[in-house]
């Protein structure tokens, strides 16, 4: 018989430690937008959605400048040549959450 484990819920940081997170993102990634290497109108994105569930954890975040991050979420965007799909399945296959330095929030 199998049993059925209770659904863990998400990571969720008050607005002050968001902040912190969000800044340590930027500084992981290089203060680059990880689809197209922009340095100007960068964004945190949640890999998997806040809305499905998604962590407010530095695995689930990315860095993405507002062109990509519109993409990513089925927007369209003056960058040309982008591919809304492709761009979707490189942010998602990817672990950035690579980090040299560790993040301390509390």
């Amino acid at each position: 018989m199998k049993q059925i484990l209770p659904k863990q819920s998400p990571i969720r940081l008050d607005q002050q430690d968001y902040q912190k997170l969000r800044e340590h993102v930027l500084r992981r990634d290089g203060w680059r937008c990880q689809v197209c290497g922009s340095l100007s109108n960068l964004e945190v994105h949640h890999k998997e959605l806040r809305s499905q569930s998604g962590d407010d954890s530095d695995q689930n975040l990315i860095t993405l400048c507002v062109a990509c991050h519109s993409l990513v979420h089925g927007g369209q965007s003056a960058n040309a040549g982008a591919k809304p799909n492709a761009i979707r399945k490189r942010v998602s296959s990817q672990n950035w959450a690579t980090s040299k330095e560790p993040l301390t929030l509390f």
